[in-house]
């Protein structure tokens, strides 16, 4: 089991930055790669980015390249997500997801997809005002 726990989500204004924290804990040791993604009211879960345990490849959704950045520490179980940039439709409750238990190698569509995560956190809200 692996269990997650968002931070860092708040209200900010247009064009402000905020840095969302995913920390994790339990079988870190089995986690494959970490991902966010995002959901607005009314609106399906989205894929926001993925960063893989190994070799920290990056995956990002088309709206968010160039301004947000996935990382990860290993040494704490923690991945980041700094958006810069933000605009209203930013706003959505952000989720961390992990998936675990994988070997090889995966396409950049496999970390795009909810099914492929195995555990989620309870989500933090961010609200980007105009």
């Amino acid at each position: 089991q692996v269990q997650l726990v968002e931070y860092g989500g708040g209200m900010v204004q247009a064009g402000d930055s905020l840095r969302l924290s995913c920390a994790a804990s339990g079988r870190t040791s089995s986690t494959y790669a970490m991902g966010w993604f995002r959901q607005a009211p009314g609106k399906e879960r989205m894929f926001v980015a993925a960063i893989t345990r190994t070799y920290s490849s990056t995956y990002y959704a088309d709206s968010v390249k160039g301004r947000f950045t996935i990382t990860r520490v290993n040494a704490k179980n923690t991945v980041y997500l700094q958006m810069n940039s933000l605009k209203p439709e930013d706003t959505a409750v952000y989720y961390c997801g992990a998936v675990v238990g994988r070997i090889g190698y995966y396409s950049g569509s496999f970390y795009s997809q909810k099914s492929s995560y195995d555990y989620w956190g309870q989500g933090t809200q961010v609200t980007v005002s105009s």
